[in-house]
Formats: C-alpha cells, sequence, structure tokens
C-alpha cells in the first residue's frame, strides 16, 4: 500500500537516479532493465557502505568509515483495512513478483531479481531497490539486523555444542562463511473482537462403588470413589483485543520454521527506510494480506476459544460454537531479519536460520548413530549394575 507519508525522507545517501523502468505491473510483466536503484557511496573512499548490524549506521566494507542514519520524520503505524480494500487486487496466477534488473552503481552490471535488495552478481556491491509506487503495499517497518555474521556464527556455535547426539564435525559448521542474511516479510494485524459462545460446563461429582477383590485367596469387598461428570449448558460474550498478529508473509520459507523463531522484539521496529537494507537479501511478499488475515484469525480463534473455555468455568468445558465479529481491523507489512546457513553433511543439505535479533537459532542436524549407540549401552549398564546391586541385597 502507498500512503502519502512513506517514504518521506528515506534515504540520507545521494539523490538516486530517477525511476525510469519500473514499467510494468508487478507480477505481469517481464524483466524491467536499468530499474532504478538506490546506492550510498561511503564520504571517504566512495565505495558503497552497506549497513552495519547493531550499530543504527552504515558502514564502508572497505576503509571502515561509519555513516549515520538518519531517521525519518514519522511513526510506525497501522494501516486500516479499508485502505486495502481500495486497491487494485492483485490478479490471481500471475507470476508472483515482477524481476527487474537492477543498475550496478559500482561496476555497471546488471542483476535480475525479484528481491527488494541483493548483491551484485559481479563486485558483490549491496543493491537497494527506489521505492516502487506499482507495489501493492510497501513496507512500513523494520526490525534492523542487531547480530552481525559474527555473532550469528557464536549462536550457531553454541547451538551445535548442545545437540547432544550430532556428528563431532557438526561443530565444524560454524566456521563457515556461508551465512546470507536476508529481511523476511511478515504481516501483523491488529483487531477488536466480540464473540458469542455456546456450550457446556463440566462439573465433576463423585460416588462411592463398592466391588470385590481378591487378598491373600479370599474374596474382599472394597469401596471406591468414582467420578463422574455433570453437565450443564453455557453461553456468553467474550471479547479481546489483539495486537501485532503475526503471520509470515513469504512461502519461500516453512511456516512452521519461522514461527520458532519467534517471539520477535517487534516493539523496537522503525519506519522502514531503505538504508537498513543495504548489504542484505530483501525477499518481496508472496503472501497476500488477504490470505495472511484468513492465517491470523485462525490464530485468534485459539486464543478467543481458550477465553471461552474460560469464562464457561467449571471443572470441564466443551465448546460447540463460537461467533466472532471484527472491529478497528489494521493491517502493516514488516521486515524481520533472519541469517540463513546451508550446510553440507553425508549428502544431503542441511538449512539452519537465526534470529538476527534475539540469537534464536533453530535447523535441521543430523543424529550420529555411534553416540545414540554408545548411550543405549551406557544406558543399559547402568541398568544392570542397579539390578545386580538390588539382587545382592
Amino acid at each position: 500500500m502507498t500512503t502519502d507519508d512513506q517514504y518521506t525522507g528515506a534515504s540520507n545517501g545521494p539523490a538516486a537516479a530517477p525511476n525510469t523502468g519500473w514499467g510494468t505491473d508487478p507480477g505481469t510483466g517481464p524483466a524491467t532493465p536499468g530499474a532504478a536503484s538506490l546506492s550510498y557511496p561511503c564520504q571517504a573512499c566512495g565505495a558503497t557502505v552497506e549497513f552495519a548490524p547493531g550499530s543504527g549506521a552504515m558502514r564502508c566494507p572497505y576503509c571502515g568509515q561509519e555513516q549515520a542514519v538518519t531517521s525519518v520524520p514519522r511513526q510506525v503505524r497501522e494501516h486500516s483495512w479499508d485502505e486495502l480494500a481500495a486497491l487494485p487486487a492483485k490478479p490471481r496466477g500471475s507470476v508472483p513478483a515482477g524481476v527487474r534488473a537492477y543498475v550496478c552503481p559500482a561496476c555497471g552490471a546488471h542483476t535480475e531479481t525479484d528481491d527488494l535488495s541483493a548483491r551484485c552478481q559481479f563486485c558483490a556491491t549491496a543493491l537497494v531497490a527506489e521505492p516502487d509506487a506499482t507495489e501493492r503495499v510497501t513496507p512500513e517497518a523494520v526490525v534492523p539486523f542487531g547480530l552481525d555474521r559474527n555473532n550469528a556464527r557464536e549462536a550457531l556455535r553454541k547451538w551445535t555444542s548442545s545437540r547432544w547426539f550430532a556428528p563431532s564435525s557438526l561443530k565444524k559448521v560454524s566456521e563457515a562463511e556461508t551465512f546470507k542474511g536476508s529481511y523476511l516479510p511478515h504481516w501483523t494485524y491488529d483487531a477488536e473482537t466480540v464473540s458469542d459462545y455456546w456450550g457446556q460446563r463440566g462439573e465433576y461429582y463423585y460416588v462411592t462403588e463398592t466391588y470385590t477383590a481378591e487378598e491373600d485367596g479370599q474374596t474382599v469387598t472394597k469401596t471406591r470413589e468414582v467420578r463422574h461428570t455433570r453437565w450443564y449448558p453455557a453461553a456468553g460474550t467474550v471479547s479481546r483485543d489483539f495486537d501485532d498478529v503475526l503471520v509470515a508473509g513469504t512461502n519461500h520459507v516453512a511456516t512452521k520454521q519461522l514461527d520458532k523463531l519467534t517471539p520477535w522484539p517487534l516493539e523496537e521496529a522503525r519506519p522502514f527506510q531503505p538504508e537498513y537494507l543495504a548489504g542484505f537479501q530483501t525477499v518481496r511478499y508472496d503472501v497476500e494480506p488477504e490470505d495472511g488475515l484468513v492465517t491470523a484469525k485462525e490464530r485468534m480463534a485459539e486464543v478467543i476459544t481458550g477465553d471461552c473455555r474460560s469464562a464457561i468455568g467449571g471443572d470441564e468445558q466443551r465448546v460447540h460454537s463460537v461467533d466472532t465479529r471484527y472491529s478497528g481491523l489494521t493491517f502493516k507489512l514488516m521486515l524481520l531479519p533472519v541469517w540463513f546457513l546451508t550446510y553440507l553433511y553425508a549428502g544431503k543439505s542441511w538449512q539452519v536460520m537465526v534470529n538476527a535479533r534475539t540469537a534464536e537459532v533453530i535447523g535441521e542436524r543430523p543424529y550420529s548413530k555411534g553416540k545414540i549407540a554408545a548411550a543405549v549401552v551406557a544406558a543399559l549398564v547402568v541398568i544392570a549394575v542397579i539390578v545386580l546391586l538390588v539382587v545382592r541385597k
């Protein structure tokens, strides 16, 4: 979505070249040659500077000169769902984000990509797309990279060291230089909800029962307390306000994997500025906000059902139906930072992701058959020793 205040004062670098070639609708047209991109030359040596994680500044990868990122004079804001409804719908079945060709400010080469930021395929210069009015929804906020490559490598080292049954050689993965930093698009949704529910409240009661049992060859009569549940109809209304329900805006990474990187420090989000993207890949969203809202409502429904159970009370609850009304629905597009590492082990690719703010690490890893076998043998030895001690007593 484009608004009057988005991207105002977004660049503190030199003026970007005029936008000469976004041309076609993203997702329907071919790659556009010579698409405009933003460049940030070093004030000391003229090379292209990149955002330095955790510093709030841009740094030259050659001479180390730093240039502060000047904050834009606006706040992160939520966008009314009515604003989205006023925009033209994205054609279904179209190519997911138009491929565009960036002109490298350093070597002049053309790099084709559908990312919002990338690196020149020839000289590795940071490339950042100029804000594009043809995008249906543009980023509202970004959580900048807080961990640099060394910090991410240290987080990975701790993670691999804590994998008990991983092969010993897995620890060498943390020495790899294949880390790739990427911003991933996410939708956030706010809503005020009022839900009418109907269900049943279960209350326990106990009945004394008599039964017979065999003891020392004799039949004896005993009693026991047996629990039963008495059900009563229950209905009512619950309300809850939701803030920043997070939904991944890309299908390039499995949602279940991304969810494991939560929680994100969304309170540290800053108004979007292209400077934060320099030096990193930034993936365009391919999950439309309408589809993201479906997922968000599913997540809200789980919380609302819990509220209904609490309202019903009793010892057990049955929730038969919930009718939810939504109001004050808002959304925004955010960019969240992730370090990626894909490594080969035993002829298979394994992927690891690092939350570039919290250092949370999740991913796949191989298991050492030898370590597992040794652990099993050790457990059997311990059990055998315990049994032997018991027998001797």
